[in-house]
């Protein structure tokens, strides 16, 4: 990895309004590893307590939100190549 990408943290999410947003990660697309399979449709992660939460079909709470159900295994978050 080049000095100028920055490094995946712990913990991220896709919402602008979590306190685990970081937009200088999202400069670049981001990939997860779940239980070996990629998911497209990661909201937010946690490598340490090995989970995600992806949306729950097209459900949203009353603020425009999707609602998510935590899945919980092995994750592996990557940079996707740029091509």
């Amino acid at each position: 990895m080049s000095e100028d990408t920055p490094q995946l943290p712990d913990r991220l999410s896709v919402n602008p309004n979590s306190q685990y947003y970081d937009e200088a990660v999202f400069d670049r697309e981001v990939g997860i590893l779940f239980n070996g399979k990629e998911k497209t449709n990661v909201e937010e992660y946690c490598v340490s307590e090995g989970w995600i939460k992806v949306a729950a079909g097209k459900s949203v709470d009353r603020r425009g939100n999707p609602l998510t159900i935590t899945l919980k295994g092995d994750v592996k978050p990557y940079f996707k190549e740029r091509t």
